[in-house]
């Protein structure tokens, strides 16, 4: 629908040539099943991997149950690369315990494993992978940080010390960085790959003329799709005329498709994008009504109106919210149009109930606003995972990519099974860390930090440190529910895992969402969105 005709019709024939090129690289048995796995880690960073998943599923597979190769024996690079690929595509079970051997006879990581940063940086970002109660994991992050930031304190000191070094140690030095900045199952993958196209260009001991120059002509072609797309919503937003009739609404535009680009960022899902983008603009209007602008009795009044979900039964309701109701009407009818022409099935009476489930969430922390109550920390998250807004989104996102629907299914979903809880529970925690001390101090509506600091009588410190753990841990429950049988799609787990990423990226040098943005963020989104690669 937006994919970019021009750059196709400039480079589709050489995409085209490259991509079958790639093909045959994957296809080419290797001596040693290492290289092969660093050609899928390498393909996956630079954002092409999801052109070969069938041959990279069936490499993995010739290597999933040999944990006893001699390409891999006292390796820890091999080792921690092989289990990392295996965890990240899905592939069950796949033990910790291979990390054993790399213990000394006090059960603890040998000391002389530090020499080797590569494996090192290895293991650390495979340790990102772990399940509850696999304390080797836990034992190998605090390993490696420790290690690896001595190793940065080192080789910086060094370098300000001589006016040249080795490329290949430079290299190592940002991959280091770059790791401990954020691990790399943390990172939204359209975002890696823009570093990492960079980062490989200037590889000089490996890198794949092939693999780079398609890396390059995708990722081009990809976001001139994200430009026609932002166009065509910019339009559409403008002209709804929402922000001259709400005068309070926040325009966040780029901000949102960011986040439904992190649910699916494949050029040919450019209509999932826009409809995403627009229900996430309207929930932005609603959660700034019910957070600051509506009063209760008004604020209750909406919440009737989209249970009865009846546009002439509107009589009640202030005009400002007659206008937010009418606008999502018409786009929740539109995807249960989407849907009924796709799958023959009606499902507006459950997308009216997730969004009456949202509103009755706001109008739990209305109420707490409203009368000064602040929650203990388990009320608050057992009210804030849906109201964040991530089930609700995940369960239309849900409609819009999966071929085949059932009542079932969508009953499943609305009670709002382990994938939705977890995910909107880590986006909540993660979109608190981005809250400032000063709203903190404002009062402003209760945080997860506000309502830890209140309970336990803490610092604010100790209670983002608390929050941070619980980000990890839950985590570590989103890797089980990859590597589980599941009865949604593989496609659709992770486009929920890839959500949150988009949170963590969004949220981790502040408030991404926020009018105050860093650099940071603003820099990854040019270049996502707006900066194409020189070719």
């Amino acid at each position: 629908m937006f994919a970019g005709s021009i750059l196709k019709e400039s480079y589709g024939k050489r995409i085209s040539e490259l991509k079958e090129d790639v093909r045959r690289i994957l296809e080419k048995e290797a001596e040693n099943p290492l290289v092969k796995l660093e050609q899928i880690n390498d393909l996956s960073r630079l954002g092409i991997s999801y052109h070969f998943e069938d041959q990279i599923k069936t490499i993995l597979n010739l290597t999933f149950n040999n944990n006893n190769a001699l390409w891999k024996k006292d390796n820890l690079y091999a080792t921690a690369l092989h289990f990392k690929l295996l965890r990240q595509y899905g592939f069950s079970p796949v033990s910790s315990e291979v990390f054993n051997a790399f213990k000394d006879e006090k059960k603890e990581f040998k000391e002389s494993l530090s020499k080797d940063v590569k494996g090192m940086v290895c293991l650390y970002e495979a340790s990102f992978y772990s399940f509850r109660g696999e304390p080797i994991l836990d034992e190998a992050r605090d390993f490696t940080t420790k290690h690896l930031k001595q190793y940065l304190m080192t080789r910086q000191s060094q370098f300000t010390r001589v006016d040249h070094h080795d490329d290949d140690d430079h290299d190592l030095v940002k991959l280091v960085e770059h790791a401990l900045d954020l691990p790399l199952h943390w990172r939204l993958p359209r975002l890696e790959a823009r570093w990492f196209i960079d980062m490989y260009a200037e590889r000089n001991y490996d890198m794949n003329p092939t693999f780079l120059d398609f890396a390059k002509l995708d990722y081009n072609f990809v976001q001139s799709a994200y430009q026609k797309e932002l166009k065509y919503i910019s339009r559409w937003w403008s002209g709804s005329r929402l922000t001259e009739r709400l005068p309070f609404a926040r325009d966040r535009v780029v901000e949102i498709f960011y986040s439904a680009v992190a649910l699916k960022y494949e050029a040919e899902f450019g209509f999932v994008r826009t409809v995403m983008t627009k229900i996430g603009l309207l929930l932005t209007l609603m959660d700034d009504i019910y957070d600051v602008y509506g009063t209760l009795d008004e604020l209750q009044l909406f919440l009737e109106a989209i249970e009865r979900w009846n546009i002439n039964e509107l009589d009640q309701l202030p005009d400002y919210m007659k206008i937010l109701f009418v606008a999502f009407y018409n786009n929740v009818n539109e995807i249960s149009y989407y849907v009924l022409k796709e799958n023959g099935i009606h499902t507006i009476k459950y997308l009216k109930k997730a969004l009456g489930d949202l509103c009755k969430c706001y109008m739990e922390e209305a109420k707490w606003f409203h009368s000064g109550h602040i929650p203990s920390l388990e009320e608050f998250i057992e009210n804030g995972w849906k109201s964040i807004t991530i089930p609700l989104c995940l369960i239309y996102h849900y409609c819009l990519i999966t071929t085949s629907i059932t009542e079932q299914d969508m009953e499943h979903l609305l009670q709002y099974p382990t994938i939705l809880r977890v995910s909107g529970t880590v986006f909540r925690f993660i979109d608190d860390l981005g809250t400032s001390s000063d709203e903190l101090e404002r009062g402003d509506n209760p945080s997860s930090i506000q309502c830890y600091m209140r309970e336990k009588g803490v610092s604010e410190n100790e209670s983002r440190e608390h929050i941070w753990n619980l980000i990890s841990e839950g985590w570590k429950e989103i890797n089980e529910v990859t590597a589980s049988t599941s009865p949604y799609s593989q496609v659709f787990i992770e486009s929920s895992i890839d959500f949150v990423r988009g949170a963590m990226e969004m949220y981790h040098k502040g408030d991404g969402f926020g009018t105050n943005q860093d650099r940071y963020l603003k820099t990854k989104v040019v270049n996502m969105f707006f900066d194409p690669i020189p070719i």
